[in-house]
C-alpha cells in the first residue's frame, strides 16, 4: 500500500492558458511592483559544469547582506524548497506542528510528506510555523510580538519564520538577527525582486540544524543561472527601501478604493491585501477573467468569501478598481 501524499497547493499566478497572451494584468501572485534594477547578464559559460553543491560564494554574498556566518545559512531552489528541507530535518513520523491558519499551504504539505501532522493543541508541537508578513491577511507582527511568542513556546519547540514579504514590508521587524537555537528564518528573492522564474530560497538557523536541511536538500538544487542572478540581487538590497515606500503609497490608495467599493479590507503591511467581497469571489473572479485581470479566491486558505489582491502600480490598481466597479454595477 502507498503511504498518502497531499494535494498540492493552490498558488497564484496566471492559468496555463493565459500566460502567453498579452494584456492580462495578474493581481494573483503578490510581487514587488518597483522592484530594483540588477545589472545582470546570464553568462553561458556556465553552464558547461555543475554549480558547486556548498554554495561558498552565495553564502558569502547572504552573509554579509544578513550578518548571518555562513554555517548558518541553507539555500534552496525557491522557498518551497527550504520549507520541505526544514521538515525532512527537523521532523519525524508523529511529530505534531502548530500551524497558525489562515497562512500559506505548504507548510501543512510539507510537514505531512516528512510523516508530521498539524495540531491545534501548542503543548504537543515541535514546530510552530509563522508567516510574517502573513500570507493572505498582510498581517505583520512586530519583532517584540514575535520574541513574546517565542519566550511562550513550551520547551523543545522550535519557531519557523517565514518572512518571504518582510522586505517589501517592514525589516524592522525581523528575526533574521537572532541567534537562538529554537528559530529558523526563512527568505526568498521571488517576491522582492519580482522574479518568480528564478527559483532562489535560503534560510538562516542553528549550524546543526543548517547541517541536516542541506544534507537534506537536492545536490545542486539552485542552478547556475539562479546563483548569479542572486549574487547581483544581493548588491541591490538597500534598493528595496525605496519600493516599500512607494508600495506604503499605493497599498493605501488601493485599500480605499477597494472599501469605497463595499470591501471590507483587512489591516495590511504588506505588498498585498485580503478583503470580504460584497458578492460571491467565485462569480467575481470569472467576471474579472473575461476582463483579462486575475485575483486570488481565498478559499484554499479557510476564507472563501475574500479576494487577495496585490498591490500594482496606480495606473494598474486604477484599472482594478475600475473594473471591480464594472463586475459589481
Amino acid at each position: 500500500m502507498h503511504r498518502p501524499i497531499p494535494p498540492r497547493a493552490v498558488h497564484g499566478g496566471l492559468a496555463r492558458n493565459e500566460q502567453h497572451e498579452e494584456g492580462w494584468l495578474d493581481f494573483s501572485a503578490n510581487l514587488n511592483p518597483f522592484p530594483p534594477r540588477v545589472p545582470w547578464t546570464p553568462g553561458l559559460d556556465c553552464l558547461d559544469h555543475y554549480p558547486d553543491d556548498r554554495y561558498p560564494a552565495l553564502k558569502e554574498a547572504i552573509s554579509r547582506t544578513f550578518g548571518r556566518r555562513a554555517d548558518e545559512i541553507t539555500v534552496g531552489n525557491g522557498s518551497v524548497e527550504v520549507i520541505r528541507s526544514f521538515c525532512q530535518a527537523a521532523l519525524a513520523p508523529g511529530d505534531r506542528v502548530l500551524i497558525d491558519r489562515p497562512t500559506f499551504g505548504d507548510y501543512c504539505i510539507a510537514a505531512a510528506l516528512a510523516g508530521a501532522s498539524a495540531t491545534d493543541d501548542p503543548g504537543r508541537a515541535v514546530v510552530r510555523f509563522l508567516c510574517n508578513p502573513n500570507n493572505p491577511t498582510g498581517e505583520l507582527r512586530s519583532r517584540e510580538e514575535v520574541g513574546d511568542l517565542l519566550e511562550r513556546m513550551p520547551e523543545g519547540c522550535r519557531l519557523f519564520l517565514d518572512e518571504a514579504f518582510i522586505e517589501l514590508s517592514d525589516p524592522r521587524a525581523s528575526m533574521v538577527g537572532t541567534r537562538d537555537e529554537r528559530v529558523f528564518v526563512l527568505r526568498s528573492l521571488t517576491k522582492a525582486f519580482a522574479v518568480p522564474g528564478i527559483r532562489i530560497g535560503f534560510g538562516f538557523g542553528d549550524p546543526d540544524l543548517v547541517d541536516r536541511c542541506e544534507r537534506c536538500r537536492p545536490p545542486w538544487s539552485v542552478n547556475a543561472f539562479a546563483e548569479e542572478f542572486a549574487l547581483a540581487a544581493l548588491r541591490e538590497y538597500p534598493a528595496l527601501e525605496a519600493s516599500r515606500e512607494r508600495i506604503r503609497v499605493e497599498r493605501a490608495l488601493l485599500r480605499d478604493g477597494l472599501a469605497a467599493l463595499g470591501f471590507e479590507p483587512m489591516p495590511a503591511a504588506a505588498n498585498f491585501i485580503c478583503a470580504a467581497s460584497p458578492v460571491p469571489v467565485p462569480a467575481l473572479s470569472a467576471a474579472l477573467a473575461t476582463r483579462q485581470i486575475r485575483i486570488r479566491d481565498c478559499a484554499s486558505f479557510g476564507l472563501p468569501g475574500h479576494i487577495r489582491v496585490a498591490v500594482r502600480t496606480r495606473d494598474e490598481n486604477r484599472r482594478l478598481l475600475e473594473e471591480l466597479g464594472a463586475c459589481l454595477a
